[in-house]
């Protein structure tokens, strides 16, 4: 097995913001390669008072990059070209890990963000120390909690007629997707729309809550570590995942209740393709056995996933 290869974050293969199938690929692999990811978090005004905590890659992006009026927040390390990746296929990315950089982390209340955007208008910003050796997070009143890190935006690129998007909102190629339960040993599946996939990664969390509902998780610098696999057998259109016990579903929508719609329905589709049950019987077995979840409420297309454990999917 060939070394993974290492993508760093630098002013030339972080996009701060936005995803756009105009981007060239800052890097080639071959379908099944190993790919080590740094990704950074956070703006200029979020970072801690003290310089010497700040990643010297985080001020070299800042430095060199403007962030354009009216794009995303989060800096996006990519895109990568998936040799063999062509329109119509699914990119396997199996995740296999992911380390905070730093021993920093922020959450924020923002305004006419989260929620309850009305209830909460004072806005404000705490920095949390993270100890990567305890795998612990300690807030600024006392309390510490148990670090679980995972990624909340992996993509491919958009379509190329849908032009550059702002990376807050979660689309069909994956994007601000937020969902917890994608932490290392799990794999995510996503539609491919351009030649070679075109993956990127960041929005990097220590730990967030289904829903995320203030508009920050535990907001964090993380290294990942991915397997990126071209398969031609998957048909889907929508993003969808597995952990070693269960298949996820997802769907999204500006509408919760559409968005729990499409996570049902696709678990009935996968549950139809992966068993001998026909569609009724996937429905009922889905409502007797699968776990609906909000994924997230703050990223302009609501988030809801659908668990359902693999050990009930043998064939009748």
């Amino acid at each position: 097995m060939p070394a993974p290869h290492h993508l760093t974050a630098t002013p030339d293969t972080v996009a701060w913001g936005y995803l756009d199938a105009a981007r060239p690929a800052v890097l080639h692999v071959q379908s099944g390669d190993e790919v080590v990811i740094d990704t950074l978090s956070g703006e200029p005004e979020n970072l801690p008072a003290d310089p010497a905590r700040v990643l010297p890659d985080h001020r070299a992006v800042l430095e060199a990059q403007r962030k354009e009026r009216g794009e995303g927040v989060h800096h996006l390390t990519g895109p990568i070209h998936v040799d063999g990746a062509r329109p119509g296929d699914c990119l396997q990315i199996d995740i296999l890990a992911a380390t905070p950089r730093q021993d920093w982390g922020f959450c924020e209340i923002l305004p006419l963000k989260g929620i309850l955007p009305a209830e909460f208008t004072d806005y404000q910003q705490i920095l949390i120390d993270i100890d990567r050796v305890r795998n612990q997070a300690t807030l600024p009143w006392g309390q510490s909690i148990a670090l679980d890190p995972f990624f909340g935006i992996m993509a491919v690129a958009p379509p190329p007629e849908w032009g550059r998007l702002a990376s807050p909102v979660p689309w069909a190629f994956g994007g601000n997707i937020d969902n917890r339960a994608l932490v290392p040993g799990t794999t995510l599946y996503l539609p491919v729309f351009n030649d070679g996939a075109l993956f990127s990664v960041g929005d990097g969390h220590g730990r967030q809550g289904d829903g995320e509902v203030c508009i920050d998780a535990l907001e964090t610098a993380l290294q990942g570590r991915f397997r990126l696999t071209v398969r031609r057998d998957i048909p889907e259109s929508a993003p969808f995942a597995e952990t070693p016990s269960h298949w996820i579903s997802m769907g999204l929508h500006p509408s919760l209740d559409q968005a729990a719609e499409q996570a049902v329905r696709q678990m009935v589709q996968l549950l139809t393709a992966r068993t001998g049950l026909d569609r009724s019987q996937a429905y009922m077995m889905a409502s007797m056995l699968g776990d609906l979840r909000i994924t997230q409420v703050v990223d302009g297309n609501k988030g809801v996933h659908m668990l359902y454990p693999k050990d009930a999917t043998q064939a009748p």
